[in-house]
């Protein structure tokens, strides 16, 4: 329990239903459609198109998505890969006679064919229990009649305004006069207004065939892209196996490539084997070994390529053995002088963790990447298009090697926790490759240190990036000094690092919880 003569929040409780998101009207929306009948699915897929309304600097119907979802009367677990592929005509042999060695994050060529959309409607049709217009009633309403825009978006929205005014569709829709909405301001988006109305109407295929798809196509390819209408015709979702590993007696269950769960079940694998409980939560030597296991497991995020491409396999990665390898490269005393690509944080994503009545779970994430995406937009369907290929390398034979009808390596990765064969938790931290850093942090919090959720959350975090170590304001002097003693480079990180949302179920006493990160607008609500 939190102290409560000092600000924060309190985790929330209830026996109804509950949601977790980074922005109130889409939390709302979550617990409207339970309370309306809706299952866990359907308010986790209300909620994100609400966000794609009024949080598009981390998400859009132009985004990429993964899901889990655990249908309790089954005692059965489906996930969703909702990630798009790179158009037909594009490899790394064309795009190297360009003259281009790298996908820069506001190129055309970033633009990977979106496959939310596809996710979204196949997970309704196959699961849901509300129609597509039911649930995606709230966006267009949103985004017709407006909404009051929240602080912590109307920040990151002005930071992004360079970005914005760079291209006129984008400079059009998303900025009023070359400047972006402040906080309190009433924001409207009609034209997406539309576009969601196509897709209640329609489904899959008024976003990917008809006059969408031509807007869309038309738009990208007057950039320059290779996008054609044969592309999205063909885009669609897959469902696969996740993947898992156990911690102290919980499953930890992630997607599999191309996600980036495995690196997220390795730093657990590592971290299993110290007794972190010999150290304080905000400690030198607890974020000492947190930092030196996240370098040693993006050091195999380079092996990991689209499945569908590569014949590398991650279980070997997740076996005891592995584990007990990389334990034995951890200097309880010094830090590793080998570093590792993790990039903490900084890129935008939303996550949405719902739990209802009947106890289905459902952990869901949609992402533009980096803040609006590419800052590209349609001409007249208001869809901003991420830009999750700058996540390829142009370079013919690497596991990550662009290649027509491939699909990115991506960051996002929706948790789901197990106890005794039944969800605990589910649980997300948006950030980019922040994110397996992120989530481990909270369920060490969690698992090893006997935190609540709220406080799991909220405590100040640490991440290693790229040879240092980021902190928050959070993180204390002495720790500092610590983590400087044992040769870590430590740099205070211009903003907050990551922002996570979690539910947990008690079985036992058959009751909810459930928590947001105050590094966000969002909240947490029970019923």
């Amino acid at each position: 329990m939190r102290d409560i003569h000092l600000p924060g929040r309190s985790t929330v409780h209830g026996t109804g239903g509950a949601a977790a998101t980074s922005q109130p009207l889409a939390t709302l929306a979550a617990i409207d459609m339970l309370r309306a009948g809706g299952n866990a699915l359907d308010a986790a897929i209300s909620a994100c198109a609400v966000q794609c309304v009024t949080e598009p600097n981390g998400t859009g119907i132009g985004g990429d998505c993964f899901a889990m979802y655990w249908i309790n009367s089954e005692r059965r677990l489906v996930a969703i890969n909702g990630s798009g592929h790179a158009p037909a005509a594009l490899t790394s042999e064309w795009l190297l006679a360009q003259g281009l060695r790298a996908i820069a994050g506001d190129s055309v060529h970033s633009v990977t064919i979106p496959g939310a959309v596809d996710a979204w409607c196949r997970l309704n049709a196959d699961h849901g229990r509300l129609s597509m217009a039911e649930v995606l009633e709230p966006a267009i309403r949103y985004a017709d009649s407006g909404f009051a825009l929240g602080s912590c978006i109307a920040t990151e929205w002005a930071a992004a305004t360079q970005k914005l005014v760079r291209n006129p569709n984008t400079a059009r829709q998303y900025l009023r006069d070359g400047q972006a909405p402040s906080a309190g301001d009433l924001w409207r988006h009609p034209q997406l207004a539309e576009t969601l109305r196509a897709i209640a109407t329609n489904g899959r295929d008024a976003f990917y065939r008809g006059p969408v798809a031509h807007d869309m196509v038309t738009s990208l390819r007057s950039l320059g892209g290779v996008h054609t209408l044969e592309d999205f015709a063909v885009e669609r979702s897959t469902y696969v196996t996740p993947i898992a590993c156990s911690y102290r007696g919980v499953e930890l269950i992630q997607m599999p490539p191309n996600s980036q769960g495995a690196v997220m079940l390795l730093i657990m694998n590592i971290l299993a084997g110290f007794d972190l409980t010999k150290f304080p939560p905000q400690s030198a030597e607890r974020f000492h070994l947190l930092a030196e296991a996240t370098r040693l497991a993006f050091e195999v995020k380079e092996a990991i390529g689209d499945p569908a491409f590569s014949d590398v396999s991650v279980e070997p990665f997740l076996t005891d053995a592995f584990a007990k390898s990389m334990q034995q490269r951890i200097r309880p005393d010094r830090a590793g002088s080998i570093p590792a690509a993790a990039a903490a944080g900084g890129r935008d994503t939303v996550y949405v963790a719902v739990v209802d009545a009947d106890r289905n779970v459902c952990s869901f994430i949609n992402s533009l990447y980096m803040q609006f995406g590419s800052g590209l937009t349609s001409e007249t369907s208001g869809v901003l298009f991420h830009n999750r290929g700058i996540g390829f390398k142009v370079a013919p034979g690497h596991p990550a090697s662009v290649a027509p009808r491939k699909r990115p390596p991506h960051t996002i990765l929706p948790g789901l926790a197990m106890r005794a064969g039944r969800p605990w938790l589910a649980f997300g931290v948006k950030g980019a490759a922040y994110q397996p850093i992120g989530q481990a942090q909270i369920l060490t919090n969690l698992i090893d240190y006997g935190m609540d959720l709220q406080a799991a959350i909220d405590d100040a975090r640490c991440a290693y990036n790229e040879g240092h170590v980021d902190v928050e304001r959070g993180i204390s002097d002495a720790v500092r000094r610590g983590l400087t003693a044992l040769g870590h480079r430590v740099v205070e990180t211009a903003l907050p690092l990551g922002g996570a949302q979690c539910v947990a179920i008690d079985w036992e006493r058959g009751t909810l919880s459930a928590a947001s990160d105050s590094r966000k607008d969002g909240l947490a609500l029970c019923y």
